[in-house]
């Protein structure tokens, strides 16, 4: 089991006033920080499927063998790591 760690650092940007004032009203009727809806918005942008870095094709790469197993579901990690296990 891995924990992920966080870490929270403080910085300057500069933001245009319009954005900024639509930005604190938003967060205002949402009832979250300013700082939580930026963070909302980088973290949407950044890790969206239409991000450049996302478009890149990606090949995996296998070793031998014949595929999945019959009625192995990739999606289920505790019944992917039992048949790994056995």
């Amino acid at each position: 089991m891995s924990i992920k760690h966080t870490l929270n650092m403080r910085t300057t940007i500069r933001i245009d006033d319009a954005i900024l004032i639509s930005a604190k009203k938003e967060a205002v009727s949402r009832n979250i920080s300013l700082t939580k809806l930026i963070e909302e918005a980088l973290t949407e942008k950044l890790y969206s499927p239409d991000h450049p870095m996302r478009k890149h094709k990606v090949e995996l790469v296998t070793l031998g063998g014949s595929g999945l197993q019959p009625g192995v579901d990739i999606d289920d990690s505790a019944a992917l790591l039992e048949t790994m296990e056995s």
